[in-house]
């Protein structure tokens, strides 16, 4: 009996150690399933921080403008006679472009050019005259007045008729005729608009703090949507003496070479200025900052053997390019930065590094269509 109660409890020993044991493994096993769970590694993409030349710019935006622009138009009124130009023309200063009706202008220019002969005649008769002593020096001084009054109106006549000749008052480009032959013009309506387009003005305003930063002759770079693959060069040719008293804003003119006449007046266009000298910075895309009202960080990847885990550092941020960010404090050449997948993560949080997929990071990015 005694046996065979010790048999039974070894035997009942053996089982509650075993049912112990087993319990203590599962309980083991679940702790780390759920610590994996409660930290899995995140998927983020990278970037090596590195020094790159980093120009400062200020960045305005203008409008451009002719050097000469004009609506052109006639001082008298008329009927259009004559037309001697295109549309879209190009035209030398000088250029007759239109000419009234004018039949009845050119001949009362005619009789009193007549009037102006017959008083030189008569003028030139009478100081002869008065050399022989046949008549008195007061005829002679009314033939002299006689004969510039009849001198002064043909001159009048004249100008009159040349008001009813349309001439290009500079070289440039017409545009569109708004006129034809046979119509009736009202003096001071437009016949056609001419522009010079080479060089062309920029015009745009900078904020009083900037006064220090530009001069003339400095050059910028602007640019149009128009053309957005285009950089157009230009230099500084103005700067107004007088700031806006509403806005404290000073204007500035840049003049651009435009030989091929794409750049057009009333465009409007972004101009970079450089200011002082390159610096070499680092820099990091616009999307590896996480921007916070105490302070903005970003996330390094360390390497602990063949593990990688995330650290959120504090840093100090400068201006921005495109897609791009200066750091100038928190980041050091070399460092690897998360620059996507940040909002799944927290310090000592394991990362998989997967570039396939990339943040922009272009200094001056095209625009795009939506």
């Amino acid at each position: 009996m005694i046996k065979r109660m010790i048999i039974m409890l070894i035997a009942v020993g053996v089982v509650l150690g075993g049912f112990f044991a087993f319990q203590n493994f599962k309980a083991n096993i679940i702790k780390q399933v759920m610590a994996k769970l409660a930290n899995p590694p995140q998927t983020v993409s990278t970037v090596t921080a590195g020094l790159q030349d980093w120009q400062a710019q200020m960045e305005a935006v203008g409008s451009l403008r002719a050097v000469n622009g004009a609506d052109l138009s006639l001082e008298v009124s008329g009927i259009v006679d004559q037309l001697h130009f295109n549309s879209g023309d190009d035209i030398a200063a000088g250029t007759v472009l239109l000419r009234l009706r004018s039949d009845d202008d050119a001949a009362k220019l005619q009789a009193l050019q007549a009037t102006a002969d017959l008083a030189q005649v008569t003028y030139d008769r009478d100081v002869k005259q008065l050399k022989a002593q046949a008549i008195s020096q007061a005829t002679v001084d009314s033939d002299t007045y006689n004969l510039k009054n009849a001198r002064a109106q043909a001159e009048e006549q004249k100008a009159t008729l040349d008001k009813k000749i349309l001439r290009a008052p500079f070289a440039g480009h017409l545009g569109i005729r708004a006129v034809d032959v046979g119509q009736y013009l009202n003096s001071g309506t437009t016949v056609v608009t001419l522009q010079a387009l080479d060089p062309i003005y920029v015009d745009f305003f900078l904020p009083q703090q900037s006064l220090d930063r530009i001069k003339i002759g400095q050059a910028i770079s602007a640019k149009v949507d128009t053309y957005r693959d285009q950089t157009f060069a230009g230099k500084i040719t103005a700067i107004n003496p007088l700031v806006d008293t509403s806005s404290r804003n000073v204007q500035v003119r840049a003049t651009l070479g435009n030989p091929d006449h794409r750049l057009l007046p009333g465009m409007y266009a972004t101009v970079d200025i450089d200011i002082g000298a390159p610096e070499r910075q680092i820099t990091l895309p616009q999307t590896a900052i996480a921007y916070n009202p105490y302070g903005s960080t970003v996330f390094l990847v360390q390497q602990n053997g063949a593990a990688r885990t995330a650290q959120q550092t504090f840093v100090t941020t400068g201006a921005t390019r495109g897609d791009q960010v200066a750091v100038l404090s928190g980041v050091k050449e070399g460092d690897v930065i998360v620059t996507a997948g940040q909002m799944k993560l927290r310090n000592g949080s394991p990362v998989t590094i997967n570039n396939s997929v990339q943040p922009t990071s272009d200094a001056v990015p095209p625009p795009t269509d939506h």
